[in-house]
């Protein structure tokens, strides 16, 4: 197998281009973050799972379960029940479910509610060794909890 010298000029230019690069990171400070001791700053804009907004005045949620966020999702991943309870004026949610295996976090949930209900969270640490956790993650129950 014989090479041209053109061929081998230029796999040693590509060497040297390839140690030039390897060599200028180096000597940068590191980026790397031991994970479960530190953490990164999450950005503003991150997306993590809807939650619920709490009612200053109630504690409750705001979401008087119109279905309208449940309409908008691309994905159908979102079901939501409520009834009109005695005494109250408008419908209260009784069971809101998510399934984020199929959420593509979007935002049109959050964009479309007309009482601002939904937000995205800030929680980026969801794992779990089975997926089954997050085939029916109910926001009700999770907000109640809190």
């Amino acid at each position: 197998m014989k090479h041209s010298p053109r061929q081998i000029i230029d796999g040693f230019w590509s060497l040297l281009t390839g140690m030039r690069i390897t060599l200028g990171q180096f000597f940068k400070p590191t980026v790397t973050v031991q994970y479960p001791h530190e953490s990164l700053k999450m950005p503003t804009r991150f997306r993590g799972h809807i939650v619920f907004v709490r009612d200053p005045e109630t504690g409750k949620s705001l979401c008087i379960a119109c279905k309208a966020c449940e309409k908008a999702c691309p994905s159908d991943c979102i079901v939501v029940d409520g009834i009109k309870r005695e005494g109250e004026k408008r419908k209260s949610v009784t069971d809101f479910k998510l399934d984020f295996t199929k959420c593509s976090l979007c935002g049109s949930c959050v964009e479309v509610c007309p009482t601002d209900a939904l937000e995205f969270s800030r929680a980026y640490n969801l794992a779990s060794v089975s997926k089954e956790q997050f085939h029916c993650i109910d926001l009700v129950k999770r907000l109640e909890q809190e």
